[in-house]
């Protein structure tokens, strides 16, 4: 007979990361769609005017948004693709706002601290999402 064991309170982590890679999916998308129809930016600067065309940068992002949110749900139901990539893009982040650190400390701090828990959670109790 098999011994299940009740889940933690770390379970709450893991749907809290499966529902930030959710808004986090659609906010991509949405840059991704926006920079797709609208594929001219321009920046105006102190010395002059940049054109950038953001076709591909758009694609990048719509796509890249739809894995991030497949990865959410993913997490949320279990699925252990799912949480490697979630870890993955964790770990992404954290990298990023350690760079950005100089820039937005505590912001920085936050979201590095936050990456560290989700990590956490995904790795160590990540199983407990099937139970």
């Amino acid at each position: 007979m098999e011994q299940r064991s009740e889940p933690t309170g770390w379970v709450g982590w893991i749907g809290f990361a499966g529902f930030m890679l959710i808004i986090g999916g659609i906010f991509s998308a949405t840059y991704g769609l926006i920079a797709i129809l609208n594929d001219t930016w321009a920046v105006w600067g102190n010395r002059g005017t940049v054109y950038l065309d953001l076709t591909q940068w758009g694609w990048v992002h719509l796509i890249v948004g739809g894995i991030v949110i497949l990865a959410g749900i993913g997490v949320m139901s279990g699925n252990i693709l799912a949480r490697t990539i979630a870890v993955l893009v964790a770990g992404l982040s954290m990298v990023l706002n350690f760079v950005a650190l100089p820039i937005y400390p505590v912001w920085s701090i936050l979201m590095i601290t936050v990456d560290v828990l989700v990590i956490w959670a995904l790795i160590v109790h990540g199983r407990e999402v099937k139970a």
